[in-house]
């Protein structure tokens, strides 16, 4: 049996389908959220992760904003983002009632914890195992007796602008195998798309200005 838990995908159609593509002999699927915002295909993107067979699809924080039509947040970049994405979105009735969490074996699914950016040196005290996404960052940490991973973002990884994050999962004999996942994509699809959709210069070079992993 496999699964693949995945989150961040944030309007990146090209790294979605990839990772979709990749993935195709999953048996299940769990996405942590965030499906939406910063990309230029958050319509598509929702409407694809819901048609995913035995694709279980969790609330993140961009999903909660787009439900609002509001991001109370100061950054000018995301503010950027937020006010020229919400204006095309029209998927609203598929990101309605999503779950918080899920339970996947003796791991609580969920975007995040504390509502904060988990990263691998996050002071932490956990009270059970957890599976988040959120911070952009893949990473395994055990902070005995429990266990947390992060798997990383789909469409926007922090560090590396054009590599795919994920996680999969083997179960066999009850056993629980955990593979950290991670696949390149052209990024230069998302920035053309953005510019052909007049996405702001600070947007644009937001994009522009990450690292590449070569």
């Amino acid at each position: 049996m496999k699964t693949i838990l995945f989150s961040d995908v944030h309007g990146n159609l090209p790294a979605l389908e990839k990772m979709l593509e990749a993935t195709q002999d999953a048996d299940n699927y769990i996405c942590l959220g965030d499906i939406v915002n910063y990309g230029p295909w958050s319509n598509e993107c929702v409407e694809l992760t819901h048609s995913i067979k035995n694709c279980i699809v969790l609330q993140g924080n961009h999903e909660l904003y787009f439900l609002e039509n509001k991001y109370e947040g100061s950054n000018e970049v995301a503010l950027a983002f937020f006010s020229h994405c919400i204006k095309t979105f029209h998927s609203h009735h598929l990101i309605k009632n999503l779950p918080i969490s899920y339970l996947f074996h003796d791991f609580i699914c969920i975007h995040t914890l504390f509502n904060k950016n988990i990263y691998p040196d996050t002071p932490l005290v956990l009270d059970n195992n957890y599976i988040i996404g959120h911070s952009h960052h893949q990473f395994y940490r055990e902070i005995s007796p429990f266990k947390v991973y992060n798997t990383g973002s789909v469409g926007q990884n922090r560090k590396y602008i054009n590599i795919i994050n994920y996680i999969e999962v083997i179960e066999s004999n009850q056993n629980l195998c955990f593979n950290l996942c991670m696949m390149p994509y052209d990024i230069n699809k998302v920035i053309n798309e953005m510019i052909s959709r007049n996405y702001p210069t600070i947007c644009l070079n937001y994009y522009r200005d990450k690292q590449i992993l070569k």
